[in-house]
């Protein structure tokens, strides 16, 4: 039997262990999808205790005390930072079999150096233990940053952001780990929001121009993206709750487009339109400066309307939403392949009853001499817990190539997330260590260590070419 947390976590056979200690342990991190603060990165906060770097905008945590029956004033209201450290500790013992008891133990262990399990009675004391490592000088965000490993950062920004901790953190010296921004212009497509007319006024106060039609928006996203480009971008990120497909002219789109600006509700229909047009545009010229396209698929967000206007967005009211994915996207994706113009892609869908279909699909439009030009990205926002990863790289391994795999991601809004690199590569050991075990795979470690290493850091380097936007 392990012992809980131990050095072999996960890891139940010599082989699994082997792979993760001697090939997978020390490799960097590419983090190329993330919800950090390129503010805070800039500005190397400092937190002043556990709960700001812990319980701040962290939806997977504030969903768990609310099962566990905490109040709201003790998860996002008017509590001390102490009070709701003692509320997540007592929710803590009850998280079992949730990726969160794991997480929170491992970022214990890794950054504080805490082993002591976290409970109602344990937590006076190591609240003033992780604030006193927290209070020291070598415990700022970039420090944090740099302890973890991690190479490059990829943040999530909209079209209208000025980019500016961008620039500042290009122009520094010191900091070697590049934070480079990612195009998220999921604004610009949701023209049946009330926000949409708003977004519109600020796409052109940034790029100094007027949009009055559908090709001046057109001009003004390709003049953003290229703004990105000359920052190190290189990834976009689109979030399509709903994967809607249907083919128009453009003169069917400038209509569409101009009825919006009017602030008239358009019909499904046209909907459908205004956005396969749009993506369509963007995908053709993510293709031409060789970035990578992501589409988070199937999320139905901010369920709960009571606790939406209380709280606003985003704050842990999500589900998976369950929709039929596979034929608008492979419309979409054919669009663009039939012209030679898909960039490389990552698909990923917030419910794995999609698992069979994307593993599927990339491998329809693979090739152009591009090592795993579409993937199947890693198990995302519900799924990337013990069962979720395994079920998304067996699936993966069944169907396509798993060791031209990119691997992991944080999504997070925390810098204490990194441990969840280390949770993902034990379990890519581990499932290839039970392979071996089972006599599926030989017992060669160093072609093993080889491809786990590229899963775990060289396939996202070959892959995204940050370099090149040095």
């Amino acid at each position: 039997m392990n012992t809980f947390m131990g050095e072999n976590f996960l890891l139940s056979n010599k082989v699994a262990e082997t792979l993760f200690h001697n090939y997978a342990k020390k490799m960097p991190i590419i983090d190329y999808h993330c919800h950090l603060s390129p503010k805070e990165i800039y500005e190397n906060k400092q937190f002043k205790n556990i709960t700001e770097a812990w319980l701040y905008g962290d939806h997977y945590k504030w969903r768990a005390m609310r099962a566990n029956g905490i109040e709201e004033k003790y998860i996002t209201g008017d509590a001390s930072d102490y009070e709701k450290f003692i509320a997540w500790a007592k929710t803590v013992p009850m998280t079992i079999g949730n990726p969160l008891y794991n997480w929170t133990h491992l970022e214990l262990q890794r950054y504080f150096g805490i082993s002591e399990i976290l409970n109602e009675q344990t937590a006076p004391k190591i609240w003033e233990k992780v604030n006193t490592v927290l209070s020291q000088k070598d415990n700022t965000v970039r420090e944090l940053i740099k302890k973890s490993k991690v190479e490059v950062i990829c943040t999530t920004d909209d079209p209208v952001d000025s980019l500016e901790f961008h620039q500042k953190l290009a122009e520094e010296n010191d900091f070697h780990v590049r934070v480079l921004p990612s195009f998220r212009p999921d604004k610009a497509l949701e023209l049946n929001k009330d926000t949409f007319r708003d977004w519109i006024e600020k796409l052109s106060v940034i790029t100094k121009t007027k949009i009055e039609n559908y090709l001046d928006l057109l001009h003004a996203l390709e003049s953003r993206i290229e703004f990105f480009h000359a920052l190190g971008g290189r990834v976009s990120d689109h979030a399509i709750d709903t994967m809607l497909f249907a083919e128009a002219t453009q003169i069917e789109v400038n209509n569409i487009f101009k009825k919006a600006l009017l602030g008239e509700k358009v019909s499904i229909e046209d909907e459908a339109k205004y956005k396969t047009f749009t993506l369509v545009f963007l995908g053709k010229k993510y293709a031409e400066l060789g970035w990578a396209m992501q589409l988070h698929i199937n999320a139905l967000r901010n369920n709960n309307t009571r606790m939406l206007e209380f709280l606003g967005p985003d704050t842990g009211f999500d589900c998976m939403n369950d929709e039929q994915i596979a034929k608008p996207l492979c419309q979409l994706l054919d669009v663009l392949d039939k012209e030679n113009k898909l960039p490389k892609t990552i698909l990923y869908s917030l419910n794995p009853k999609d698992n069979e279909s994307l593993a599927s699909i990339i491998g329809s439009y693979q090739g152009g001499g591009v090592r795993g030009k579409m993937q199947f990205g890693t198990a995302w926002w519900f799924n990337d817990q013990k069962e979720g990863m395994l079920n998304q790289m067996k699936t993966l391994a069944s169907i396509g190539l798993f060791s031209q795999f990119i691997g992991m991601l944080t999504d997070s809004r925390s810098f204490l997330s990194y441990t969840r690199h280390e949770y993902f590569r034990r379990l890519v050991c581990q499932l290839i260590g039970e392979w071996v075990e089972n006599g599926e795979v030989p017992n060669d470690i160093d072609m093993l260590g080889e491809i786990i290493q590229g899963i775990s850091y060289y396939n996202a380097r070959d892959y995204f070419l940050f370099d090149s936007a040095l």
